[in-house]
């Protein structure tokens, strides 16, 4: 015991001394959690649309300032040419193209329908398809207000009216920081624990005092309990730091216990940095430490559930995120701080984030070789 104390003494004097280090614990939560949160966002806002009206009717001009009154939309003109509609959104001009034929208002009121064309820029699939949901939906109000109008349905007295109110549970207002925020702590914590800890280990071979600690009768799981204990607290702090910012900034709700959180997290930890321990054991320079890290950290972030909902991934990847770390923490996080989970809610992945950590850990004392 007294000889892991003084290996722990060693590596905090170490982690003071350096500016560096010092830097990226504190700089890199903060600019992380401000920048990433406001920028990695689902949700579509001013797309902007440009109108071909060849109808220039009240009907049409009723469907135009719909479009207006949206918050999801911004009109950035009109026009009656469709070549030059189609060369503006090539342009990336203009993200939706409505083009509303001539006859449209009279083939509404006589015919009882009438088609218009919807041209949206699909070069990123996403956004397309949100913004054509969010057109779609304001079409459909228009339309429920012609037939209103028209039809004269609000002189029936007796008819009778079924009104919906929608909520949604654990995001009422469907913030998306509230639900980027929990994913982007993920990343923070995930990336300084492997980084730190493997860069750590291999400054030691780079400035050879790692032959000094070998020769030393210390045990091998002296030496990676005393590299990994100083990045675990480090770890938990940024942790810590991230929830603070993250309340602060954008209110984020703590539905749950910080307890269970926290104790989910010191277990995720010791997988983490056994990872960060393992690859540093084969690398022999701190570049190679990030390009190995760096390959490893893309796969778990990206398939972690970040950005795209596992459930939403083929399935073949759904089996591969079964040994994803990433993607268990995401979803505990995201479970406590917005739903409230305790516990017996999370127990399998406790289990697993233990059996991962324990590999992890097993695997980097047993291929960390001391040799002069």
């Amino acid at each position: 015991m007294r000889t892991l104390l003084y290996i722990l003494q060693k590596e905090f004097i170490q982690i003071l001394r350096d500016k560096r280090m010092l830097g990226i614990i504190l700089f890199v939560p903060l600019m992380q959690m401000l920048i990433l949160v406001y920028a990695a966002s689902f949700d579509i806002k001013n797309a902007d649309i440009l109108v071909v009206d060849n109808d220039m009717g009240t009907v049409s001009h009723g469907l135009v300032n719909k479009f207006s009154g949206s918050p999801f939309f911004t009109i950035t003109g009109t026009t009656f040419s469709e070549e030059k509609a189609n060369e503006l959104i090539e342009n990336d001009e203009a993200d939706i193209i409505l083009s509303i034929p001539a006859g449209f208002g009279e083939d509404l009121i006589r015919e009882n329908s009438a088609s218009i064309q919807l041209i949206v820029n699909g070069i990123n699939g996403t956004s397309a398809e949100i913004a054509a949901g969010y057109a779609q939906n304001v079409i459909m109000s228009y339309n429920k207000q012609i037939i209103t109008e028209t039809m004269g349905v609000p002189k029936q007295k007796n008819a009778g009216v079924i009104q919906t109110v929608s909520r949604f549970w654990y995001n009422d207002f469907l913030d998306y920081k509230h639900y980027m925020a929990p994913g982007i702590l993920v990343i923070l914590v995930t990336i300084i624990g492997m980084f730190l800890s493997g860069m750590n280990l291999v400054k030691e071979k780079e400035i050879g005092t790692t032959e000094q600690l070998n020769v030393t009768p210390i045990k091998k799981y002296h030496l990676i309990a005393g590299k990994l204990i100083p990045f675990w607290v480090i770890g938990l702090f940024d942790l810590a730091f991230g929830l603070i910012i993250a309340r602060v900034a954008f209110s984020l709700p703590v539905e749950g216990s910080l307890w269970v959180l926290f104790a989910f997290a010191a277990v995720y930890l010791v997988g983490v940095l056994g990872v960060g321990l393992l690859i540093s054991t084969y690398a022999d320079t701190q570049q190679q430490v990030l390009f190995i890290g760096y390959f490893i950290m893309m796969i778990f972030i990206l398939m972690g559930g970040v950005f795209t909902p596992v459930e939403s991934m083929p399935q073949w990847a759904q089996i591969v995120d079964i040994f994803n770390p990433v993607c268990y923490f995401i979803e505990v996080n995201r479970m406590v701080l917005l739903k409230g989970s305790g516990f017996t809610d999370l127990a399998s992945h406790f289990i697993f984030a233990i059996l991962f950590g324990l590999t992890m850990l097993v695997l980097a004392i047993s291929k960390y070789q001391k040799r002069v």
